[in-house]
């Protein structure tokens, strides 16, 4: 039964990327798919290390020109390629926000702003945090943020693809002016400064009309990434000569104000800057835990190992929305004998309760677990649950409610609340264990 669970795991394509055919045109790339099953793409020129990323058409119908503006500058590369200098590879996001569009109104599916739902939490200024009240077009002030940072599917799918970009640039209108990411960023500023200059706009400091909580260029630049945001001056014209104009002086200067991602340190251990950007966006030592050991080179890629998780960086995968996962350690605790003894004993199992069935596994999670799942990161983070609730020992000896998933074991008790059982101290332990000894020498 494990051996075919595992195998379905291992072979299950979500049925909403299966029903869509991939992009033809040369370098157009499917990033993922919208709440309603929208395709997202980008269109890629240049192959140099510093990433450029152009986001149009956050904003749905109302700002349909960034929509028009961004395939125009996609049409207008295709045919001048060599404006993209050696050091850059730029990515333009035609539409973060398809079913705007199609609903002709500026949320997602969900009513959600999605330029006021990232978790801006993460940088020095509180005035810019996630709310739920929020601030949007013409000053109005409504609950628009969504129910927590990061929760909708269009933001999950940008913050994965920008984990290694240098630089970001969010497309909207109208207002004829160029900001930058608010919590002081110096490579932000002469971004838009440059930005501004070319494209004949005039540059702000801040976004002048309200203020701006959850914005997708002050998560950017929480991470260190250069972010900007250009509006244009109409509601209706796409501006293409102006804006061409300020990102041709943007790749003219690449080099002065891209900054290439930087590595980090976490209790004294060194975090390549993709798996510290991830670790960083998704939780820190909150949630993921501390690195326990340096960052190993593998045959893919690179992998470092937290106390809850391991992190891998998949070279195969790069400006993909899967560059950076966290490894399916759920797995192979799941196939081992703790949860078949638990299991065996159907008054350790929980009985499940109203919550979300996962049909490719026939688990359930409830109450406590699926908020904390949705929270984290949902299937990209955790994976599908691969038991049902069981009442054991966690790795402290304490029993607990505890459930296995891909990537992780979930662990419940009252006064703690829902954590990451700490799989990937089990690993290293396992690994050390395994490891060969010092040779036997005769005598």
């Amino acid at each position: 039964m494990l051996q075919l669970l595992m195998l379905i795991i291992l072979t299950w394509v979500p049925p909403q990327v299966a029903a869509h055919p991939l992009p033809q045109e040369p370098g157009e790339l499917l990033l993922g798919y919208s709440a309603q099953g929208r395709p997202i793409t980008a269109t890629q020129f240049g192959d140099g290390p510093r990433k450029l990323v152009v986001v149009g058409n956050t904003h749905g119908a109302p700002e349909g020109n960034t929509y028009r503006l961004t395939i125009a500058l996609i049409d207008y590369l295709r045919a001048h390629p060599d404006l993209v200098p050696p050091a850059v590879r730029l990515f333009l996001i035609p539409t973060i926000n398809p079913d705007g569009i199609a609903l002709g109104w500026r949320f997602d599916a969900a009513g959600v702003d999605l330029n006021r739902n990232m978790n801006t939490n993460l940088d020095a200024c509180p005035e810019n945090d996630w709310r739920t009240t929020v601030q949007g077009a013409y000053g109005l002030t409504a609950d628009t943020g969504g129910p927590y940072p990061d929760s909708q599917p269009e933001i999950r799918l940008t913050r994965a693809f920008l984990l290694d970009a240098a630089g970001a640039i969010f497309l909207h209108s109208n207002a004829g002016l160029v900001f930058p990411a608010s919590c002081e960023h110096p490579p932000s500023i002469r971004l838009a400064e440059v930005y501004a200059d070319g494209a004949g706009y005039t540059y702000s400091r801040f976004w002048p009309r309200y203020n701006i909580t959850g914005g997708m260029h002050d998560w950017a630049g929480s991470l260190g990434i250069a972010a900007i945001t250009p509006e244009l001056v109409t509601g209706d014209q796409m501006e293409f000569t102006e804006n061409l104009a300020g990102l041709s002086a943007v790749l003219a200067a690449a080099d002065q104000l891209l900054p290439l991602p930087e590595d980090g340190v976490v209790a004294g251990q060194p975090v390549p800057a993709p798996l510290f950007r991830y670790w960083r966006a998704l939780g820190g030592e909150e949630r993921l835990g501390l690195p326990l050991e340096p960052p190993r080179v593998t045959a893919e890629g690179v992998s470092q190992t937290f106390q809850h998780v391991r992190l891998a960086l998949s070279h195969a995968q790069r400006d993909t929305i899967f560059y950076v996962q966290s490894e399916p350690l759920g797995v192979a605790v799941a196939a081992g004998r703790a949860y078949q003894n638990a299991a065996r004993d159907s008054s350790e199992v929980v009985a499940a309760g109203t919550g979300r069935l996962f049909d490719e596994t026939g688990y359930t999670l409830d109450a406590e677990f699926l908020d904390f799942w949705q929270r984290g990161g949902g299937l990209a983070s955790f994976g599908l649950p691969l038991s049902a609730q069981f009442r054991a020992p966690g790795t402290d000896g304490r029993m607990r409610t505890l459930q296995y998933l891909e990537r992780a074991v979930f662990s419940y008790e009252p006064e703690l609340g829902v954590r990451l059982e700490p799989l990937g101290e089990r690993l290293l332990l396992l690994e050390a264990l395994q490891a060969p000894t010092a040779a036997y020498t005769a005598r």
